[in-house]
C-alpha cells in the first residue's frame, strides 16, 4: 500500500457546493442503485428512502444534499452531469414517480429522505443509509456509505479499495517521499507522474491533467462572469466579477498590474460558482476549490513568461501530438518548435502539470495521515490542505527544490492548524468563500518564503500533518461543519 492517490481520483470534476455533502452522497446514491441493478433487485423495488446521519443531517439542505441524492438516484453521475439537474431537485420535488437509475419508476416523495443529525455512526460524521422496499414494505436492500471528504465514499463493510496497477514508487509519508526522489534523483512532480503512468500512458496523464486544467480555468471564467446573488436565505452578494472589471478598468487606465487582487478574484470567483452550484474540480474538496487554480492562474497569468517561473527555465521540448504539446518537459525526446506563441503556451502546459502532480503527491499525505475532511477535522482538513497544495505547486513551478517544496507545503499547513468549519446556515458561502481567497494569499506567501531559504527547517511537514490530525480528534464537533459553532451560530441569517 502506499498514501499516493491518483491525480485523476484527487481532482475530480463534480458539481458543488460540496464535495462531501453532495458529490460524495450523488455517488453513494448512483452505487446504490447500480448495485440494485447487479442482483436483479431493481426490478423488485416499489420505493427507496435515505436517512442522512451527522454532519450530512444537519447542513444537507444548504449543501445540496438532497439534491444530490435525488440525481444520484436517477443515475447521474457528478463528472457528466449538467449543474441544472441537480439544483432543486429534491427541494423543487412536485411528488410523483421517481426513475431509478433511469430506467426503473418508482413511488418518492420529499419525505423518504430523512434528516438525522444526532445520529453520528462510527465510521465518519458524513454518513448516510440508503433503503429499497418492495410492494409489501420489507426491506430489498439496505447500504450504509460514508462521505469521507473530497468526494470520496466507502461503503460500510467494502474492504479497503487497493489500486489494480500497484504504484511502483510507494511511500506512506513526506519524509520517505523525498527520500525516494534523492535516491532516483527525481521531483517530487515527476516521482508522482511515474505513479501516474502505472495506470495509463504519459500522453494520457498529459491530456488528463490538461483537462483537469482546462475545467479549473472554465470555473474561474464563469465565476468572473457572473453576477447577481448566490442561492440561500443569506442572499450573498457575487463579487468576482465586479472586481475584475475594477482591475480591468485600472489596466486599460495604464496603471500597473495587481497581481495580488487578480488573485483573490481568482479564488472568489471559484468559490462563487461552488456556493451557486456549478461545475468545479475537488482540490482537493469543494469547499476549498479555489485555492489551487487561483495559485495556479495567478503563476500562468502573471510569472510564467517572466522569468520567474518554469516558463522560461525549461527548454521547450516535448512530443508535439497535433496541435497539442503532450510532454512533460521531463526528458522527454527534443523536437524544435519555432512558433513562440507555441513555446510559450507549451511551457505553461508542462508547468501547470507539474504544479498538479506536485500537489498530488502533496495531497496525497493529508488524505492518507489525517483527513481533507470538514466534518472529521475542521477546515484544517480542506483550506489547510488545498492551500499546502497550492504552496508547494507553487514553489515546484517556480523552480524550488523538494525540500523547498516540503518547506512550503510545511509552512502553509502550519498556519491553518485549528481552523474550524462553521458555515453560516449550512451554506458553503460565508465564511467559505473569502476564506479561499485568504488561503490562496497564504499559499503564494508560504511558496516564496520557502524558496529564500535552502529547505532545511526546523518543524517537518510530517509533524505536521500529524499535528493536524490530532488537532481534529481534539476539535469539538460543532466546529466541524455541523454549524452548530463559531460564525454559524454568531451571525443572524437573514
Amino acid at each position: 500500500m502506499s498514501a499516493y492517490v491518483s491525480a485523476f481520483e484527487l481532482f475530480s470534476i463534480g458539481v458543488g457546493p460540496s464535495s462531501s455533502h453532495t458529490v460524495g452522497p450523488m455517488r453513494a446514491a448512483r452505487d446504490f442503485v447500480i448495485r440494485l441493478g447487479e442482483t436483479d433487485l431493481l426490478e423488485r423495488a416499489v420505493r427507496v428512502t435515505c436517512t442522512l446521519c451527522g454532519s450530512l443531517g444537519a447542513t444537507g439542505i444548504g449543501h445540496g444534499t438532497p439534491d444530490a441524492v435525488v440525481a444520484g438516484l436517477r443515475g447521474e453521475d457528478p463528472a457528466t452531469v449538467e449543474p441544472d439537474a441537480v439544483r432543486r431537485a429534491w427541494s423543487d420535488w412536485p411528488g410523483g414517480r421517481l426513475l431509478l437509475a433511469g430506467t426503473h419508476e418508482v413511488a418518492f416523495a420529499k419525505d423518504d429522505v430523512v434528516f438525522a443529525p444526532r445520529t453520528r455512526l462510527p465510521g465518519h460524521p458524513n454518513a448516510m443509509t440508503l433503503a429499497a422496499l418492495d410492494a409489501a414494505g420489507a426491506v430489498l436492500a439496505e447500504e450504509t456509505y460514508y462521505s469521507i471528504g473530497g468526494g470520496f465514499i466507502r461503503r460500510e463493510g467494502e474492504a479497503q479499495r487497493v489500486a489494480a496497477h500497484p504504484f511502483p514508487l510507494a511511500f506512506d509519508n513526506a519524509e520517505e517521499l523525498l527520500a525516494i526522489c534523492d535516491e532516483h534523483g527525481l521531483t517530487i512532480a515527476e516521482a508522482a507522474r511515474i505513479n501516474e503512468e502505472a495506470l495509463r500512458t504519459e500522453a494520457e496523464v498529459a491530456a488528463g491533467l490538461d483537462a483537469i486544467w482546462d475545467a479549473m480555468a472554465s470555473c474561474i471564467d464563469a465565476g468572473l462572469a457572473a453576477d447577481g446573488e448566490l442561492p440561500g436565505m443569506l442572499r450573498v452578494k457575487r463579487r468576482a466579477a465586479s472586481i475584475r472589471h475594477q482591475l480591468d478598468d485600472a489596466s486599460s487606465a495604464g496603471h500597473r498590474e495587481l497581481p495580488g487582487e487578480w488573485l483573490g478574484a481568482f479564488a472568489l470567483a471559484v468559490n462563487e460558482e461552488n456556493a451557486s452550484g456549478g461545475r468545479v474540480v475537488t482540490a482537493p474538496t469543494n469547499g476549498a476549490a479555489g485555492i489551487l487554480p487561483a495559485v495556479a492562474m495567478y503563476w500562468w497569468r502573471f510569472l510564467a513568461d517572466s522569468g520567474l517561473g518554469v516558463g522560461n527555465a525549461v527548454t521547450p521540448h516535448g512530443e508535439l501530438v497535433g496541435s497539442a504539446l503532450l510532454g512533460f518537459g521531463l526528458g522527454e525526446a527534443a523536437v524544435d518548435v519555432v512558433d513562440d506563441e507555441i513555446v510559450a503556451e507549451a511551457n505553461r502546459r508542462r508547468g501547470i502539470r507539474r504544479f498538479l502532480l506536485t500537489a498530488t503527491a502533496l495531497g496525497s499525505l493529508f488524505k492518507a495521515n489525517a483527513s481533507i475532511s470538514g466534518a472529521e477535522g475542521g477546515c484544517q482538513a480542506e483550506v489547510g490542505s488545498a492551500c499546502a497544495m497550492a504552496a508547494g505547486g507553487l514553489t515546484a513551478v517556480m523552480g524550488g527544490t523538494n525540500r523547498q517544496i516540503e518547506n512550503a507545503a510545511e509552512i502553509a499547513m502550519e498556519h491553518h492548524l485549528g481552523l474550524t468549519c462553521d458555515p453560516v446556515g449550512g451554506l458553503v458561502q460565508i465564511p467559505c468563500i473569502e476564506r479561499n481567497a485568504i488561503a490562496a494569499s497564504t499559499a503564494v506567501t508560504a511558496a516564496r518564503l520557502a524558496l529564500r531559504g535552502d529547505g532545511s527547517h526546523y518543524v517537518s511537514l510530517d509533524a505536521v500533518v500529524e499535528t493536524m490530525r490530532q488537532t481534529g480528534i481534539d476539535m469539538s464537533t460543532k466546529y466541524k461543519e455541523t454549524s452548530e459553532g463559531g460564525l454559524a451560530v454568531n451571525v443572524i441569517e437573514c
